[in-house]
């Protein structure tokens, strides 16, 4: 597990400590199907830069899907997601050094120092557009009137500052320089029985109606729903096998 680097050498950004992990990856993890896979990491970058950072995740040979990773402090990130099928999934981390949200955060120090950031906003206006010419048509729409209204609009600041923007830019993102879990962390999505049970151990011998007789297996079939109605939802059999003939019990 690392870090994938381009070779130009400009990303910035460190991906460190993903939990949960075995052995880096090198062994899956164990879930039940529809519990929640919370993913930890260590992200971190030079300078005092904004970053972003998404929580991928598929099941193996599907579709990638993302959500947001939240900061813990420290450095720590966090992001979850919820297996909902069984069978083989796989999730990676993706993070960047976000100049949309560099930019914000700048803006807002300016903003309650009182300072004239008419300039500030068509930077913005100028990141927005950037954004809205790889973005699908719908959200382009969206992006090109938000840039508009930086700079054309009394709201510049409040438009910075609103929700709906910071998703448009996150979703659009320029990710050249981004920093990439690889290869993939697995995750195995077991039946909820698999999480807990009740095991019942039974020898098939004993279970015999007629006295001086072994029981068979047709017996276990007899005596199931009495032991499902204690609560069992596992049955174990001992190793059934020839024993031979000579000295046997």
């Amino acid at each position: 597990m690392s870090n994938d680097f381009p070779a130009c050498g400009r990303c910035r950004v460190v991906i460190e400590r993903v939990r949960p992990a075995i052995d880096s990856g090198r062994f899956p993890i164990k879930r039940v199907i529809g519990q929640e896979v919370a993913v930890e990491a260590d992200i971190f970058a030079d300078g005092h830069d904004q970053i972003s950072a998404m929580l991928r995740f598929r099941p193996v040979r599907g579709q990638w899907q993302e959500v947001l990773l939240h900061p813990l402090g420290n450095d720590r990130w966090r992001g979850a997601f919820v297996a909902d099928a069984l069978g083989l999934w796989e999730y990676s981390i993706v993070a960047w050094v976000d100049r949309f949200l560099s930019w914000r955060h700048d803006l807002a120090k300016r903003v309650a120092a009182g300072q004239d950031v008419r300039v500030d906003l068509q930077i913005g206006a100028a990141l927005v557009e950037q954004a809205a010419t790889h973005a699908c048509s719908a959200d382009a729409e969206q992006l090109r009137a938000l840039a508009r209204a930086l700079t054309d609009g009394v709201d510049g600041v409040s438009i910075a500052q609103s929700p709906e923007l910071a998703l448009l830019m996150t979703r659009n993102a320029a990710r050249a320089h981004a920093a990439h879990v690889t290869p993939p962390l697995p995750v195995v999505v077991e039946p909820l029985r698999a999480g807990f049970s009740a095991w019942y151990e039974l020898f098939p011998r004993s279970l015999a109606t007629i006295p001086g007789t072994h029981g068979t297996l047709a017996d276990v079939e007899r005596v199931l729903p009495e032991i499902a109605a204690l609560g069992f939802d596992v049955l174990y059999l001992p190793p059934i096998h020839p024993i031979g003939r000579v000295q046997r019990k």
